[in-house]
């Protein structure tokens, strides 16, 4: 009999596509699930289209890590923006994504066995590359506000850690973390000999705190990763195109990687990537104060379910991890919400939190819209978990 990998065995099914299917049999369901913004890329992407389709010889292969142009445009943002300097001792590396950013440098750094350490709540992607490149992820708990813990993350270092991940701002909590917090990874990075793997996947999307790259720090070069995306700050998602910014010590072993993965990432998306960069800013800034209202109205919302859940503090990106006052099993409140009430969120657990939480994700949806879909998972979890309430007291039989 033909099996599957004991590897694959332990990686999880991936969520998002569990839930679109059950979004797809419920007509109507407002998601509040997938991490996608609501507004297109800049025109200045689809401009850059043309220039691919006049050049014949684009349509060959081109460099593993990225079209030059694009990588001096990249290295350009990184030093005005991020405080990054491109000098010798670092590379850029345009990737189909920052998920595969993440893949390379797991493949780079790691051997079978070896630990990486992971912040709970976790990626879950993250997670799931860490399992299949058969090493162990260690979790580590943030505290009840999603912050980091560094002297617990320095605990749990051990002589099989390679590295240790951040995401900030988070998915799927929304925390951004204190320039301090990330200074003190990576300095247990330096005095370890570990990688500082940091996700900067929503590095435009704060409100009211500044967000800080590890990559900056002057002595960090040589053990920090640093993990770009287009995909939400330019409407880029499936476009997938991110870019990561390694020590040039590790820049062979992620050609290889790459150059076995994808060859190279799509070079009509890196066309389109240039445009978007050089749309920069001043495309995102007047989307990102949008969002902002539409995070206000959620915040507005949740504010009256203060009796049933708790919505720690969430200044970026655009979620909320909400934790539940119930024993009931995340994924079949989720399964319940959508079915009767025709709203979805995503459940907590795949995200490593043991106990109901619920995240709740705001970026693609309209003031509107949002409205509608906070109101109806308002309505559910009140309507469900206060029917447990009653039901535990002898009020009711089982709904």
């Amino acid at each position: 009999m033909n099996l599957e990998s004991l590897r694959m065995q332990a990686v999880q099914q991936p969520i998002i596509p569990k839930v679109a299917e059950l979004i797809r049999q419920h007509p109507g369901t407002i998601s509040l699930g997938q991490g996608v913004v609501s507004y297109p890329p800049p025109p200045e992407a689809v401009q850059q289209i043309s220039r691919f389709l006049a050049d014949p010889s684009l349509h060959h292969y081109q460099p593993v890590i990225g079209i030059p142009e694009l990588i001096e445009t990249i290295a350009a943002k990184l030093q005005a923006e991020n405080g990054i300097l491109v000098a010798p001792d670092l590379a850029v590396v345009v990737t189909a994504g920052s998920n595969m950013g993440f893949v390379n440098a797991i493949l780079a750094i790691a051997d079978p066995g070896d630990e990486i350490i992971l912040q709970t709540p976790y990626y879950f992607n993250h997670e799931m590359a860490v399992r299949m490149a058969s090493c162990q992820p260690v979790l580590v708990p943030t505290d009840a506000a999603y912050q980091l813990q560094p002297a617990v993350i320095q605990a749990a270092i051990t002589s099989r850690t390679r590295a240790i991940v951040t995401v900030s701002p988070n998915n799927p909590t929304g925390a951004v973390y204190p320039e301090s917090d990330l200074r003190a990874v990576n300095q247990l990075c330096c005095e370890h000999g570990l990688y500082h793997i940091h996700d900067a996947a929503y590095e435009y999307f704060t409100y009211g705190l500044p967000q800080f790259s590890p990559g900056s720090i002057s002595t960090g070069g040589a053990q920090t990763i640093s993990l770009f995306s287009l995909s939400k700050a330019y409407g880029f998602a499936s476009w997938r195109i991110g870019y990561m910014v390694i020590p040039a010590h590790l820049l062979a072993a992620v050609q290889k990687i790459q150059d076995t993965v994808a060859i190279c990432p799509a070079v009509i998306s890196q066309y389109a990537a240039i445009g978007a960069l050089q749309a920069g800013l001043a495309y995102c800034q007047p989307r990102l104060t949008e969002l902002a209202a539409v995070r206000q109205i959620c915040l507005d919302q949740l504010a009256d379910l203060a009796d049933l859940c708790t919505v720690p503090p969430a200044a970026g990106a655009f979620y909320f991890l909400l934790k539940l006052q119930t024993d009931r099993d995340d994924f079949d409140l989720v399964e319940r919400l959508i079915r009767d009430y025709r709203v979805a969120v995503i459940p907590g657990n795949t995200f490593g939190m043991t106990g109901c939480y619920l995240r709740v994700a705001y970026g693609a949806l309209q003031p509107r819209t949002v409205a509608t879909g906070m109101e109806r998972l308002k309505t559910g979890l009140r309507q469900i978990l206060g029917a447990e309430s009653m039901r535990s007291q002898g009020c009711l039989d089982d709904v």
